[in-house]
């Protein structure tokens, strides 16, 4: 098998297409080692020290170390624009970029002339107004450059950000961060290889241009001749010294590409850590126990919430200071986006959003004082758990001694001080999570929002975590919303139940309330229950899926209505009942799982909807049940529960 799988693995390729693969590589590799073969070693050190080339070199640096300035001073912030901004006309400006690449150099440098020179579109303005002239100067070498080699700069750095997922920059906006400050303390820190990459290929089109140089700004020697022009000159009198200034370009761009190694796309390259260096949540030695007393935050201003949702998510939200409101329904509900609504992150939906009386629906997303938790925690890979802890407090203008206690002091209460000086990719998922947790926590926000803040940890890390959350929302004086799939976090840490279904609220009340009378399907099955909507008749509650349902308390006929079923009030039996259930249908086991110290079985029925009962392992011994077994499942009238819909 191993041998059929190397065989497998090293299979030749068609010879129709590697013999024009290597023609190709033959192609472009036989001008290379032309030069290689023909070039004068002995004399090779000789050519390169001659004054004309040095003077050359010198200006070819010159020119291309201003040409890659002002691509990072114009190219950065176009990329920018051209990933993350949508705008009329982006098409057009991305065939502007691109056309310096496809453009005939001479034909780019005419352009130029016609663009800045004397008699160009703006060439006179610019020689009467500031006594500028840009042909045959300096000047005008660097503006062509600039001109065929921005493009580099522009297309790798775009490709850069457009692997960088934007929810890093939202988050760093919902902790207070304007636009410009994400810019350069997110942004562009975690696209630096895209701007490594993209610089290096600049700086080395800009020093290799040629076409656009001489038409543009011609071939004077010290000031516009570079070497290039220079290795132009050599050929009709020194072929032997233009063959070394070659080789000298010819190396100086091999250099950059070895050093890229690929990278020049813009696409981020993964680190893949080993496994070793992300310590797990339950072996690090200092992790605090979880009966640790934690101290509550100090309370900060009362902040009550309005929301009036429009769009894709519909619902108006009120809720007074301290008050905290689990979020719940199926994938697709609009939960997600109800809480981007509430940052201005989408348009989606609308938010009229009042904090405590004041109306921030005007106010950017960095304004309105509403911290965010996604999902998977969007820590910042280039700061330490205690930097990305105190960004929030940073942004806000505290000063850094003051802002990295705070932040510390939160990163103990979540249990993870000892690993404030990691950076993210040396935390495992729950460490991380909990200090994404402490970023939001301390950034002082009137408005919480937390998209599944616990689903990453461990049971018994997220016990000790939810003791620490509850304790803090205790004395919180804003509102805060929390995402959840987990009863168990809507039960004990909300004071509300918000049940969202296609957009719309279907439920809004205490936990107790949902959980004796959830008013969705899905809420009922994430509580544990069976739950089968059906409309009222005269005999019982016509179910959607098939079959009556009789109910003790039946609503009025023809109301729509819900019917909810606990899985350990239905009986199995391997024989039909005789006796008091009026709900008895046959059914087959499709499925048996358990649950704790009980068993829950899945029975299926041509009759009724699919039912969950929890029995004993000794009950289902007795039984003899197993996948495939025929049974009599049964309901008392009794331990139905209906709710109008």
């Amino acid at each position: 098998m191993k041998r059929a799988g190397r065989r497998s693995s090293g299979a030749r390729p068609p010879l129709l297409l590697a013999l024009p693969a290597l023609a190709a590589v033959a192609f472009l590799g036989l001008p290379l080692l032309g030069i290689l073969v023909r070039t004068e070693w002995s004399e090779l050190a000789g050519h390169l020290t001659s004054p004309g080339t040095v003077q050359a070199l010198k200006l070819s640096l010159l020119v291309s170390l201003w040409a890659l300035g002002l691509s990072l001073l114009l190219g950065v912030p176009l990329a920018w624009l051209l990933a993350r901004v949508p705008f009329p006309g982006k098409a057009f400006v991305r065939s502007l970029v691109l056309l310096p690449m496809v453009l005939p150099p001479t034909v780019g440098g005419v352009a130029l002339l016609l663009a800045f020179g004397r008699r160009g579109l703006l060439g006179p303005w610019l020689e009467s107004t500031f006594g500028i002239t840009l042909p045959f100067h300096t000047s005008g070498a660097v503006l062509a450059a600039t001109f065929v080699a921005m493009p580099f700069l522009v297309i790798s750095l775009e490709g850069a950000l457009g692997g960088l997922r934007p929810r890093y920059e939202e988050t760093a906006a919902s902790l207070g961060a304007s636009p410009v400050r994400v810019f350069f303390t997110v942004t562009l820190p975690m696209v630096a290889p895209g701007v490594v990459a993209g610089a290096a290929l600049t700086w080395a089109r800009a020093l290799g241009e040629f076409g656009a140089t001489i038409t543009f700004a011609g071939n004077l020697p010290g000031t516009t001749q570079t070497l290039p022009l220079q290795v132009y000159l050599l050929l009709q009198d020194e072929p032997e010294a233009a063959t070394s200034v070659s080789l000298l370009l010819l190396a100086i761009a091999m250099a950059v590409l070895i050093a890229l190694r690929g990278r020049w796309t813009g696409t981020p390259v993964d680190r893949v850590r080993p496994a070793a260096a992300v310590p797990d949540a339950d072996a690090a030695p200092a992790e605090p126990a979880a009966d640790v007393e934690v101290s509550p935050a100090p309370a900060g201003a009362r902040c009550s919430l309005h929301a009036e949702v429009t769009g894709f998510t519909r619902l108006t939200l009120d809720a007074e200071p301290g008050t905290t409101i689990a979020v719940v329904g199926p994938n697709g509900a609009g939960k997600t986006t109800l809480l981007r609504a509430l940052l201005g992150l989408t348009p989606r939906a609308h938010a009229e959003l009042a904090l405590g009386g004041t109306d921030v629906t005007a106010l950017p997303p960095h304004r309105r004082r509403v911290a965010w938790v996604p999902q998977d925690g969007a820590l910042f890979p280039h700061l330490t758990a205690l930097a990305n802890t105190a960004y929030g407090l940073r942004a806000q203008g505290v000063a850094r001694a003051e802002a990295r206690r705070e932040a510390q002091a939160w990163l103990d209460r979540l249990g993870v001080g000892h690993l404030a000086l990691r950076r993210p990719g040396q935390l495992s998922g729950g460490q991380a999570q909990r200090v994404a947790l402490a970023r939001a926590l301390a950034a002082r926000p009137r408005l919480l929002v937390l998209d599944e803040p616990l689903a990453a940890l461990d049971q018994t890390t997220r016990a000790h975590v939810r003791h620490t959350l509850r304790t803090h929302l205790t004395g919180f004086g804003g509102v805060c919303l929390i995402v959840t799939h987990d009863p168990v976090e809507a039960v004990s840490l909300a004071d509300r139940v918000l049940v969202l279904e296609d957009g719309r609220a279907l439920q809004d009340a205490t936990p107790a309330e949902v959980t004796r009378h959830p008013r969705s399907p899905w809420v009922a099955r994430m509580l544990g229950r069976n739950a089968w909507p059906g409309t009222a008749t005269a005999e019982g509650l016509a179910l959607d899926g098939g079959g009556t349902l009789v109910a003790a308390e039946a609503p009025p006929a023809g109301t729509p209505a819900l019917a909810i079923v606990a899985p350990e009030a239905v009986s199995l039996h391997r024989e039909k009942p005789a006796g008091s259930p009026r709900n008895v249908w046959p059914g087959t086991v499709r499925e048996i799982t358990a649950s704790g110290s009980r068993l829950r079985v899945l029975v299926t029925s041509d009759r009724a909807p699919d039912v969950v009962a929890e029995i004993t392992p000794q009950a289902a011994a007795e039984l003899v049940l197993a996948d495939g077994v025929s049974v009599w499942a049964s309901v008392k009238a009794t331990e139905a529960t209906v709710v109008v819909l």
